[in-house]
């Protein structure tokens, strides 16, 4: 289960030592554990989905998330996002209605967001499991230091990159960002409970605005319907 096999390719140069580590062998074996006990959320093959989404060299934006959902066949490893023909969920709907708000877009009728990953946007979840039912169950067992490590190899690349951090958990990972090279959007999280301040914040002008200044082209946030 630690064969640098488990990541997508482009990611193996820079994240193949993390998982010859000792924290994650434990991290494995925990995970191994949980699953034999119950339904473990997302399935094995998509744990990494969010870095098979976006290659490390394509990476304009970097969403960072708590963890997965934790409802059967919500999850599919891209923070925010779930399957089509589930229900778009509280904090996705926000976002919506900010995008539509700021950008005119319309509300799509799934939560789908691989349009977004395949533009760039790293959807990145600070920990990548979780058991079926229960929020932050897999929290503090090294996850955490696996995805500050994708945070660190992004911000280490010569290419700059934009970092949102919506909430006060993502914005805790501040310390890990070389603010001189990178843009960082930061706001309330769209969570039903912060919603209020979230809304108005404008975070994917600012985005956009930042990705072209470093050189990309801009993100479509417009998620197409499925029907």
């Amino acid at each position: 289960m630690t064969d640098t096999a488990m990541l997508p390719e482009s990611w193996r140069g820079v994240l193949g030592e993390e998982l010859q580590k000792p924290y994650f062998k434990e991290l494995t074996e925990f995970v191994e554990e949980e699953r034999a006990k119950g339904p473990v959320y997302p399935p094995r093959d998509q744990v990494f989905a969010a870095l098979d989404a976006t290659p490390y060299d394509k990476v304009k934006v970097l969403v960072l998330g708590q963890d997965p959902y934790h409802g059967e066949g919500q999850g599919h490893g891209l923070c925010f996002s779930v399957r089509p023909g589930v229900k778009t969920p509280p904090s996705l709907r926000n976002i919506y209605k900010e995008m539509q708000a700021e950008l005119g877009t319309t509300i799509p009728d799934n939560g789908y967001l691989m349009p977004w990953a395949e533009q760039g946007v790293l959807l990145l979840n600070a920990v990548l499991t979780v058991r079926a039912g229960e929020a932050n169950s897999h929290k503090g067992k090294g996850w955490e230091k696996f995805t500050d490590a994708v945070i660190r190899a992004v911000v280490d690349r010569p290419d700059p990159c934009v970092f949102v951090l919506w909430g006060n958990y993502a914005q805790k990972k501040l310390p890990l960002i070389d603010t001189e090279r990178h843009l960082v959007v930061k706001g309330a999280h769209p969570s039903p409970l912060s919603a209020k301040k979230f809304f108005g914040s404008q975070p994917f002008t600012q985005i956009n605005e930042a990705v072209k200044a470093q050189g990309h082209d801009p993100i479509d946030w417009q998620i197409p319907d499925l029907g």
